[in-house]
């Protein structure tokens, strides 16, 4: 599949007259896909069992005339205000026990079974009508679970479903009580229904018992997404996806992916490095209109890994957000820039959000590529400029990498639980290292954690932060013949929750157990060698293994056996970079705003500097790429 453009449309929000137009427009422009239907319940299903047909099946027509490829969207992200009345208690009810009421989108609970029924039984409806309909290109299931923070719910219906999924996990009360280690502040259960949701507690809830919560609410969106794909799997050839977020990590989306085709995530740099990244100020402001060099770099080899090799971007940002602390105009070609930077990810379709700026309701400051009053945006000719680039390169690009990072969302829930400091949060390591080996010039996979996984092929893995290994997730990584970086905070919890005996990490070959761990508070940054200094977290251990780096003051932060190592701290940007340049071998880093991105057949240099950069011989223009055939 060639990689393209694609862009999202609300046919139901303008005038009909303007259909034929709008279509001929985005295919003038080069755009070849059209996402579609995923909020348009209410004009779908306008009452109970009424359903009005006759405009969707114009505008399909219309759109598919002029030569593009529809996704249509299942609405269930907003259900109608007639739903509520069928279900009252469907509401999602946030930790603090207040209900998430109609009158926004995502007002449901993922674990209330009436709606679930309801939700698959629209995508059967869908699919009778739609689903043999060649003109339907795929289909996008949803829209961005977990977005405005509602995977976790505290709902009577989220609670009756826990209490069934623990009585399955456990079988009895007094198995959940012994691996809870409930005899602790007597909080022991002799009954499921004694077991409440870990909310609105005097202090932290037992971390067991809010592990296994987390657990709950991941199954139930993997659960949810399930019963969508099965009412409609049978009636469709086309392709399923969903269209994740960035840094929502309270599901695991490896889960949710097993059951769909694709994978597609919804990219808003500029709106993320306001909203969703710590960084210091002055990296922010450098990079205001260009957005963070490699956040989105992370989510692009993380869907991939979710998407099994497939991914698109789904909503691409064209103009100024409007959800953001502050939400800035891109930078002149940065527009273009991140579609093609997505495509030298693996990304087979790049859609923009939205085609026309909406005049009204929330969303009405979010940009388009077309202004309210159907004049030219300035997205619209960069939108151009990089369907002319992509109808250039060859057929679907390859990515290839030499260097893995394991990721693992039950890991972020974990430090979510218990992070034994107010800085240590699993992402932001993941994201540190994936930095590091970033500016050492390396592409990445991002893998998750797997039995079966054959890491041959890889010469370095990095495996940060990971709470808990079995023995054969631990023999696939030791095994694989790969230089091995795990730590730090890696293997040192039971699946229960618990301090192991003997304590971890328990990685074959290195000597090594972690007796004590320190969390430091910010501006406290223990010494290491130059400028390059530890962070928030240090760790004590005993053993034998070599020990290959100390602090000034002599405390061991990096042990090895051979190929295998621990990392005991959590470095700064400069000791990362020094650990991963003696790890990959690379002679020096990148400078701050570029980085390269391999395929099997190219090599892609992003500049995301305002200014020129001179790199290996080449000049690569600000807010630019250049595109190099590999020998």
């Amino acid at each position: 599949m060639m990689p393209s453009i694609g862009v999202c449309y609300y046919p139901e929000h303008w005038a009909e007259e303007t259909w034929p137009r709008d279509a001929r427009r985005m295919v003038d422009t080069g755009i070849t896909h059209v996402r579609i239907g995923e909020f348009a319940w209410s004009r779908i299903e306008p009452r109970p069992g009424v359903f009005d047909w006759d405009w969707l099946d114009r505008a399909i027509d219309v759109l598919a005339s002029a030569g593009l490829k529809i996704v249509l969207g299942t609405p269930s992200a907003t259900p109608p205000r007639w739903m509520l009345d069928r279900f009252p208690d469907m509401l999602a009810v946030d930790a603090a026990g207040a209900p998430r009421k109609f009158g926004s989108r995502r007002h449901y609970c993922h674990a209330h079974d009436g709606y679930r029924d309801a939700a698959a039984d629209m995508c059967r409806v869908l699919g009778e009508r739609y689903g043999r309909d060649a003109r339907i290109a795929a289909w996008q299931i949803d829209n961005e679970y977990g977005c405005h923070d509602t995977v976790l719910s505290y709902s009577d219906a989220a609670r009756h479903a826990f209490r069934d999924w623990l009585a399955r996990k456990y079988q009895s009360p007094e198995a959940l009580n012994r691996a809870w280690g409930n005899v602790f502040w007597s909080m022991e259960y002799a009954d499921w229904t004694d077991v409440d949701l870990p909310n609105l507690t005097v202090t932290q809830p037992n971390p067991a018992h809010e592990l296994d919560y987390r657990r709950f609410v991941s199954d139930m969106v993997a659960q949810w997404n399930a019963r969508q794909v099965a009412a409609l799997r049978p009636l469709t050839d086309a392709p399923l996806l969903h269209n994740y977020m960035g840094r929502v990590l309270e599901f695991d989306h490896f889960d949710v992916g097993a059951d769909l085709d694709i994978a597609s995530w919804d990219s808003y740099p500029i709106g993320f490095l306001s909203d969703r990244l710590e960084a210091a100020p002055a990296h922010k402001a450098r990079f205001m209109r260009q957005g963070d060099p490699d956040f989105q770099a992370f989510h692009h080899d993380l869907y991939r890994a979710v998407g099994k090799g497939r991914w698109w971007v789904m909503e691409q940002q064209p103009g100024p957000v409007n959800w953001a602390p502050s939400n800035p105009a891109p930078a002149p070609g940065m527009v273009r820039l991140w579609a093609i930077e997505a495509v030298a990810h693996g990304a087979e379709v790049v859609s923009y959000f939205r085609w026309r700026q909406a005049p009204f309701a929330q969303e009405q400051l979010h940009a388009g590529l077309m202004y309210p009053d159907d004049t030219p945006a300035p997205g619209l000719t960069e939108a151009k400029r990089a369907a002319d680039d992509l109808a250039a390169l060859p057929a679907q690009l390859t990515p290839s990498a030499r260097v893995a990072l394991i990721f693992d969302y039950q890991s972020d829930w974990a430090w979510k639980t218990l992070p034994q400091g107010a800085g240590f949060d699993y992402f932001d390591l993941a994201f540190s290292a994936y930095r590091a080996l970033r500016r050492a010039g390396m592409s990445i996979d991002i893998l998750p954690l797997e039995t079966a996984r054959d890491y041959g092929g890889y010469d370095l893995i990095v495996a940060p932060g990971l709470m808990t290994l079995n023995a054969a997730e631990m023999q696939a990584l030791t095994a694989s013949g790969a230089t091995l970086l795990m730590g730090p905070r890696s293997n040192l919890q039971t699946p229960d929750f618990q301090i192991p005996n003997p304590p971890g990490p328990a990685i074959p070959g290195l000597d090594l157990q972690i007796m004590q761990v320190e969390s430091y508070p910010q501006g406290y940054a223990p010494h290491v060698r130059d400028d390059r200094h530890i962070g928030i977290w240090q760790e004590h251990g005993r053993g034998t293994a070599e020990v290959a780096l100390r602090r000034r003051d002599g405390i061991p932060i990096l042990y090895r056996a051979g190929k295998i190592h621990y990392l005991a701290a959590w470095p700064d940007d400069a000791l990362w970079g020094d650990i991963v340049q003696d790890l990959t071998g690379a002679p020096s880093l990148l400078p701050p705003g570029l980085r390269i991105r391999d395929t099997e057949s190219h090599r892609f240099v992003i500049n995301y500097d305002l200014d020129p950069v001179d790199w290996d011989g080449h000049t690569v223009p600000g807010c630019d790429a250049l595109i190099l055939p590999r020998s």
